[in-house]
């Protein structure tokens, strides 16, 4: 289905460093930091260029799987046939560029391919795009589902601590971690994107088969830094009812969430969150 996943010592890369602090009479002598890789990944669907992502090399087929399951260009994993990357290991810049091809009779939705011919930077999810309303016109808003217990907002933040270990070498990326109701966890991902992030953790469920209308374990999302519009479009694409953030989340993530159905917690710190879309789903 897709080829091995990129060297893990392509995530985090070493510089020279030379601290400064007031009142120091002489500078100290330089040291190596760990540093957070960030690469470009052309994705081309069939051969066709249809988007270059910026990103935090390592899990490349699961990232580009998810981005393109949260796009809607695929809707479960039957549509993918190999995620590969092109070029030879020994080629500059190799791991850098990733070719999908469909899976039997799919044609990976190629009228839409023109639609995202541009470079997506790490801080954006949905750059290229003149609207987002398409982006939400073919989802439907989650239905009512069971309660999601407190303990187990508050306990997401935790685990998603627990999960960044790239973030606790190089304080350069962000998280992203799927839980079940019961706070059980299924997928983590992290990226200089906080989108990224969170297509790699989407991306993880498609593969463990744990997306679609019959397999709604995940249930809760929590994610680092502020939540955006583009956290929550991917959390309702992926039918998660629950998006956890330690930041703020903007307007228009409440306004997405609102329509979506989706359950949206801010500032999850300590034993407090706050509440800002769909508090009835807390029990």
């Amino acid at each position: 289905m897709s080829d091995p996943k990129t060297p893990e010592r392509h995530r985090v890369t070493r510089r020279v460093v030379q601290r400064h602090t007031l009142h120091e009479s002489s500078p100290p002598p330089a040291a190596s930091d760990e540093i957070a890789v960030e690469e470009p990944l052309e994705i081309r669907l069939a051969g066709d260029t249809f988007a270059t992502i910026m990103r935090t090399p390592g899990d490349d087929h699961v990232l580009t799987a998810g981005f393109l399951y949260s796009e809607g260009i695929i809707r479960s994993l039957a549509d993918l046939g190999k995620i590969a990357h092109c070029g030879r290991p020994t080629d500059a810049g190799y791991g850098n560029l990733v070719d999908v091809a469909p899976g039997p009779g799919t044609a990976l939705a190629p009228e839409r391919a023109t639609e995202r011919r541009t470079t997506v930077s790490a801080s954006c999810g949905v750059c290229g795009r003149e609207r987002i309303d398409d982006l939400l016109a073919r989802m439907r808003p989650l239905e009512p589902s069971e309660l999601v217990p407190a303990m187990t907002i508050v306990r997401s933040v935790e685990c998603l601590r627990r999960a960044q270990a790239t973030f606790a070498r190089t304080g350069a990326v962000h998280g992203a971690l799927a839980l079940d109701r019961s706070g059980a966890e299924l997928a983590s991902g992290e990226d200089v994107g906080r989108h990224n992030a969170v297509d790699k953790v989407i991306g993880k469920l498609l593969y463990a088969d744990l997306l679609g209308p019959e397999r709604a374990e995940a249930q809760l999302l929590a994610v680092s830094g502020q939540t955006s519009f583009e956290i929550v479009q991917k959390a309702a694409a992926a039918r998660i009812s629950v998006v956890v953030s330690v930041s703020a989340p903007t307007s228009l993530a409440i306004d997405t969430a609102v329509a979506m159905g989706v359950t949206l917690v801010g500032f999850a710190r300590g034993e407090g969150f706050n509440v800002y879309a769909h508090g009835e789903r807390i029990g």
